[in-house]
């Protein structure tokens, strides 16, 4: 690197300057370097930014900020270098430059595999709002295991290599951690079972992020915000975050709403039991509205029919599904169904029943009461 300086600078030794103004010389040149390096980056970086492909982006955007540290820290090890050939520092010494440069490398290459999938998994997951859940491709809950199992890889890969250049032997460590192992184990037996819990989630995928869970075993139910590998977030209905440890999914029934094809409309409807006459045409039509509504889906089992005498009227029930599965909308279907069979009982000049009480023989007693005043 010094003989580099040399050519540059046109002198035959970078010391004749003075190591203090050496020093600066480095620095400059260093900042230099990496404003320039920066510059085309980002240039570069515009031309990426007109393609689709994702791949580009995400290894631009990782690159280009361990680019600058790595020219950033080279810069100073050199100027560390100057500072050591004329002051002798063992702070600044030869050994520990050389191991910063070496540990520079190893950290700033695991920064960019950890940046460049965390930028692939942000590319993916909205790539994937534009399609729906059933589209064959990965869904997000896959996409966020994924991403978090190779960052662990590349993060232990890193340490793995780091080690030894700090002077550890991985023999011994690996040695010493199969004897601590078993106290750890012990000692985190909740937290290797949440750890677990959540593995067991991502294979078998019981619900994905945005799905609306619900338990019977437990007072859960909301909408599932964030998968880790030691718990998992779900928002109830009031808004409240649920904290629940992933070993807790492994030990009860779940219900998953999200995933139903249909909703189901289950009504029973009263009228009078004058109207008795009327109630085999008000069954026809019914289910002649159902089979020929355009949000209710014939296909599912539907049912149209009278049910019960019950204590104050003639009761019929109605069972069938809707198209839909959003709640919101289901509910717009349910009330155009019930209004139509409001229209159809009173086009048969029917009415519905509500709760009544006949009393047999009050005339006469009101008779005699009016003779005998």
């Amino acid at each position: 690197m010094l003989d580099l300086l040399n050519d540059l600078l046109g002198i035959e030794s970078v010391q004749d300057l003075g190591w203090g103004w050496l020093i600066f010389v480095i620095v400059l040149l260093t900042l230099v370097v990496r404003t320039l390096a920066l510059t085309f980056l980002r240039r570069l970086g515009r031309h990426f930014q007109r393609t689709e492909n994702i791949w580009d982006d995400a290894l631009f955007n990782s690159a280009r900020p361990a680019i600058s540290w790595f020219i950033l820290i080279m810069g100073l090890c050199l100027a560390a270098d100057v500072v050591n050939n004329n002051i002798e520092s063992e702070i600044l010494s030869e050994r520990n430059v050389d191991l910063l440069r070496q540990l520079t490398v190893i950290l700033l290459a695991m920064f960019f595999g950890s940046r460049f999938v965390s930028q692939v998994e942000l590319a993916k997951l909205e790539e994937l709002k534009k399609y729906p859940p059933d589209s064959g491709k990965l869904d997000a809950t896959t996409v966020t295991a994924l991403a978090k199992l190779l960052r662990l890889t590349i993060v232990i890969s890193a340490t793995l290599i780091a080690l030894p250049t700090l002077g550890i032997e991985i023999t011994a460590l690996l040695a010493a951690g199969g004897v601590g192992g078993i106290a750890i184990g012990f000692a985190a037996q909740d937290l290797l079972a949440n750890f677990f819990g959540g593995l067991m989630i991502y294979l078998d995928r019981p619900f994905a992020i945005g799905d609306w869970i619900r338990s019977p075993d437990r007072e859960i139910e909301g909408t599932v915000e964030h998968i880790g590998w030691r718990l998992t977030i779900v928002r109830t209905f009031d808004k409240r975050p649920l904290y629940i440890p992933n070993s807790v999914f492994t030990k009860l029934a779940l219900e998953n709403p999200s995933r139903m094809t249909n909703r189901r409309i289950h009504e029973t409807i009263g009228i009078r039991y004058s109207d008795a006459d009327k109630m085999d045409q008000i069954i026809q039509s019914v289910r002649e509205m159902l089979l020929n509504h355009e949000e209710i889906d014939d296909s599912q089992t539907l049912i149209v029919n009278f049910n019960k005498y019950a204590a104050s009227s003639l009761e019929f029930f109605i069972y069938t599904f809707t198209r839909t599965t959003n709640w919101i909308k289901f509910h717009e279907v349910k009330q155009d169904v019930l209004l139509k069979i409001i229209e159809i009982v009173h086009a048969q000049g029917a009415d519905f029943a509500f709760p009544t009480t006949t009393l047999d023989g009050i005339q006469p007693l009101i008779n005699n009461a009016a003779r005998e005043s």
